[in-house]
């Protein structure tokens, strides 16, 4: 860490969060303002809570209060809460970030870290393998959270150039587990048999929840500004993870499957429609050289590893 992150202010959002979590015990020697709709759990001694909600007029009064050198934007919808609708993630993801982006600015910040994910680049079959940061983010307008973070990153690219004085950390993350995860997508590993689209692994990239944490110090403090695939190295596909868990896998060909949730989803038997069949055939693989080569940051654990670690925690 340099001499002048010592005495730096970091205003958190989103710090109520696994991520934030962890991130607050990893942070250190900084003013640390914790922001969320209630405070963490186990806020560390030193840190600060503020009350922030990203929807209201909040970003503009704290961050105007607060004055941080860095704020590290964590606030997000990834599985949105029962009874919520896609307005309600609009406003947190893209709206959300648009008020913080214009207080910070507004308010002669820094550097800003913003938790993208390999989500933006889309869910697509043409995708390359792996992706590199400067492929395109072509996001799906069918999945609430790829379209809202490809939003984001068209924003952030116009603050690139509109307000490059605001210093950028650009974190396109992969599948984020640790002690206690527990989302819509663990709840496929869950399951008695692994679904899976025939002719497709559907391979996950995995980050570990505390190397994110250390990733994000970084960021806030020496790290290099830029953009940065964030995984774990290698991949896992749907054979990969059956074996782990000794589970059998149900193949079907995507007609089928794509019928059988047309069907389910309007009798309530599933939250996922027809739709969802292209999140299992072409999930994005994040190439994640930039992060060791110009982030200067190797993960400590693969994604092979970081699997096991939170299939055993969770007693699979």
């Amino acid at each position: 860490m340099t001499e002048g992150a010592l005495t730096r202010t970091v205003l958190i959002t989103g710090a109520a969060g696994m991520v934030g979590r962890a991130l607050l015990q990893e942070l250190q020697g900084c003013r640390i303002i914790a922001s969320d709709l209630a405070p963490p759990k186990d806020l560390p001694a030193g840190a600060e809570f503020c009350r922030m909600d990203v929807t209201t007029d909040d970003p503009a009064r704290v961050i105007g209060e607060v004055k941080p050198d860095v704020i590290v934007h964590l606030a997000s919808i990834v599985t949105p809460p029962k009874g919520s609708g896609r307005d309600f993630a609009y406003a947190v993801d893209v709206e959300g970030t648009r008020k913080v982006l214009q207080a910070a600015v507004a308010n002669r910040v820094g550097r800003i870290v913003v938790t993208s994910s390999g989500a933006a680049y889309g869910y697509h079959a043409d995708n390359p393998v792996p992706l590199r940061e400067n492929d395109s983010l072509r996001g799906n307008p069918e999945f609430a959270y790829s379209d809202h973070k490809r939003q984001v990153e068209e924003m952030l690219a116009n603050y690139r150039r509109g307000a490059p004085q605001l210093e950028q950390v650009v974190l396109r993350v992969g599948t984020v587990l640790g002690e206690g995860t527990e989302n819509q997508i663990t709840a496929l590993f869950h399951r008695p048999r692994l679904l899976a689209v025939a002719g497709s692994e559907s391979p996950f990239v995995f980050i570990w929840t505390r190397d994110l944490a250390r990733i994000l110090s970084r960021a806030a403090t020496d790290g290099p500004a830029g953009v940065f695939n964030v995984a774990g190295d290698g991949a896992m596909g749907v054979t990969d993870l059956a074996r782990v868990l000794k589970k059998p896998v149900l193949r079907l060909p995507p007609f089928v499957l794509k019928a059988a949730l047309a069907l389910a989803k309007p009798l309530g038997l599933t939250q996922y429609g027809p739709e969802q069949v292209r999140f299992l055939q072409y999930r994005p693989v994040l190439d994640n050289s930039a992060l060791k080569a110009d982030f200067g940051y190797t993960p400590e654990l693969t994604s092979a590893e970081v699997f096991d670690l939170w299939r055993r925690q969770a007693g699979l």
